[in-house]
């Protein structure tokens, strides 16, 4: 039986007062400290929105490898396009040696390039072209529209995050103008074939930046977190609410105070011989690419001192993705 999960309504949240605000930010305070994950509500992205993109996804899985792999990632470590099956390990990310994740995905980058910005590591990594499918006919649209809306809703959450941090609501606006999020559609096809020995439909990992944003498919199972008492837990699909987990750049900015969750997706019915398909999108939002992601002086105690080197927001993202990824033969 699963334990209740968090609901954190961010309507609740935008419609208080200032002590009200403050009150719902000591609640979401706690959460990350405990787990890192939570769900949120009252969040206002159209229905029609989600419904779009899902059915679209959906549909651009559904086609013949061969459609698929016109839109292939060029090379290893190029993050935009489609990446096939095989194609990636994220346990290697946190130095574990498995057998590539059994899934698949089509991955799409910032939807415009700051004016301004020549730095060539950024704009060959995070600014690089996403590759359109020419079908299902509306996916870009689809896409683009979902993208926007999850861009705006995680600046919504950094808001709440800053008010718990006590710092003031605008505390991270500066620093994720310019964001360097990327969207991921998942699909972890039926399969009818034993996995290999320590082989997940996606290893156990944290994420890099400072949130996701999941959506994972209704009534689908196999999300687990690793809890502070040692035990792998189910995270549920909530309905009308979107998963939310901390990445690895907000437990540094936090000194560890919030928890960078390890996290993995299961093999359904192991032992069994035939795995269900599963489907979700991720919105993985990181800060901008020049952002140094340092201790926040609220999250340290009286004569404590930070536990990490202060980072760059863009060449962490960019390590820890290409320590993920097949080399080429």
């Amino acid at each position: 039986m699963v334990a209740a999960f968090p609901v954190f309504d961010l309507s609740r949240f935008e419609q208080a007062d200032a002590a009200g605000r403050k009150a719902l930010g000591r609640e979401v305070d706690e959460i990350c400290r405990a787990t890192g994950f939570l769900a949120v509500s009252g969040h206002s992205v159209p229905q029609a929105v989600i419904d779009a993109v899902w059915s679209k996804a959906r549909d651009f899985f559904d086609q013949p490898a061969e459609l698929k792999d016109k839109v292939r990632a060029p090379y290893p470590g190029y993050p935009y396009g489609y990446l096939g099956a095989g194609a990636e390990a994220l346990a290697k990310s946190k130095g574990a040696d498995t057998p590539p994740d059994l899934k698949e995905s089509f991955n799409g980058g910032p939807l415009s390039v700051p004016e301004g910005l020549t730095d060539p590591q950024a704009l060959a990594f995070c600014y690089a072209e996403t590759i359109w499918p020419e079908a299902p006919d509306g996916f870009v649209d689809a896409w683009k529209a979902y993208y926007a809306a999850m861009e705006d809703l995680a600046a919504r959450i950094m808001r709440v995050f800053a008010v718990a941090l006590d710092l003031p609501e605008g505390h991270f606006q500066p620093m994720i103008d310019r964001p360097i999020s990327a969207l991921r559609a998942l699909n972890y096809p039926e399969t009818d074939t034993p996995p290999l020995a320590g082989q997940l439909r996606a290893g156990a990992h944290t994420d890099y930046g400072s949130l996701t944003i999941l959506l994972p498919q209704p009534g689908s199972g196999g999300l687990q977190i690793f809890t502070p008492e040692g035990d792998w837990r189910e995270v549920p699909p909530v309905e009308g609410a979107f998963v939310i987990n901390i990445g690895d750049l907000m437990a540094l900015w936090t000194n560890d105070r919030w928890v960078s969750t390890l996290h993995r997706v299961v093999n359904p019915d192991v032992g069994a011989t035939r795995s269900a398909r599963r489907q979700s999108l991720a919105f993985f939002h990181q800060p901008n690419w020049h952002q140094e992601i340092a201790c926040i002086e609220t999250c340290l105690e009286q004569g404590e001192a930070p536990r990490y080197q202060p980072v760059q927001s863009g060449p962490y993202l960019m390590g820890k993705f290409n320590a993920t990824v097949k080399p080429a033969a």
